[in-house]
């Protein structure tokens, strides 16, 4: 009996991510959701089985990926009920343009765009590590380059408001952990047989900035134009998931454009503040869950 891939998904309802696992299913790959709607799963899910050669199963798990407890109930769920686990897609994210404190008392926009996927991650591992060889990609962003510095301790839990346009800032910070969390995790997973790479997919109209106002008509208005067309950065995210010439790279982060290589900008390039970042966000989420990983 043919192994059919499983992929993990977040973010998928929408945009990139959406892309992203109809692009999968068509390449026969089974993909698991990980959405907040209900509905807007049941819908993706039809659309999958529109595409899949042979109708793929296609699993799909609810989660608010703004609370840290949601993300790891989620994370047992897909472990207990899934056997093997070949792609893990970090995905998700959001870009708010003011200040939204979650239920477990942080800013809502690291939690969603660095501390979930961190989280879900550290629970899938051991599913990834028995599946091997398997591969880990994380959506970050040329955003990154605008993070300005980063003190891990302070900026995972700082939750002072913001407006419109210090919010590009910290949105670029969340991306820099992103590809700094993708990189420590290559180092930790290494004779694994687990891949962890992370991309820059470019500008895309995929409504990520929908609460800016006036931001569906800006993107309707691009679409025509045909500029940020998301099929394009959808394609690095596949690509790193399946091309047989990145099974064994890790560590790397790639741009939209033909795969080149980049480097993480320089707040992120320090092996000690990479370390540093790991230790912290491990000590948070221990504090949060009340748990020890």
């Amino acid at each position: 009996m043919n192994h059919r891939p499983v992929a993990v998904i977040t973010g998928a309802t929408s945009g990139l991510g959406r892309l992203t696992a109809l692009e999968l299913a068509r390449r026969g790959t089974a993909p698991v959701i990980v959405a907040r709607s209900r509905a807007r799963a049941d819908e993706l899910r039809r659309d999958i089985e529109g595409v899949a050669p042979g109708g793929a199963p296609v699993e799909v798990f609810l989660a608010d990926l703004s609370s840290l407890r949601d993300v790891r109930r989620a994370g047992q769920e897909i472990a207990a009920r899934c056997p093997r686990i070949d792609v893990l897609v970090n995905n998700a994210g959001v870009h708010a343009f003011s200040q939204r404190i979650t239920a477990e008392g942080l800013s809502e926009m690291p939690v969603v765009n660095y501390l979930a996927p961190w989280l879900l991650t550290h629970t899938l591992r051991d599913a990834l590590i028995a599946s091997a060889p398997a591969r880990i990609v994380t959506v970050a962003s040329e955003a990154a380059r605008r993070a300005g510095g980063l003190d891990p301790a302070r900026d995972l839990t700082l939750t002072a408001p913001y407006g419109r346009r210090a919010s590009s800032r910290l949105y670029g910070r969340t991306k820099l952990m992103d590809i700094m969390f993708s990189a420590e995790l290559a180092r930790r997973l290494t004779g694994t047989g687990v891949t962890a790479n992370s991309c820059d997919p470019g500008f895309n109209t995929t409504g990520l900035g929908r609460d800016l106002p006036g931001a569906g008509v800006l993107e309707k208005a691009l679409t025509r134009a045909g500029i940020g067309d998301p099929r394009r950065g959808a394609g690095i995210i596949v690509r790193l998931a399946t091309d047989p010439a990145f099974a064994t790279v890790t560590g790397g982060y790639f741009s939209v454009k033909e795969a080149r290589p980049l480097e993480c900008p320089p707040p992120g390039r320090s092996a000690e503040t990479r370390r540093e970042l790991w230790e912290e966000t491990s000590r948070l989420v221990e504090k949060i869950l009340g748990i020890t990983l």
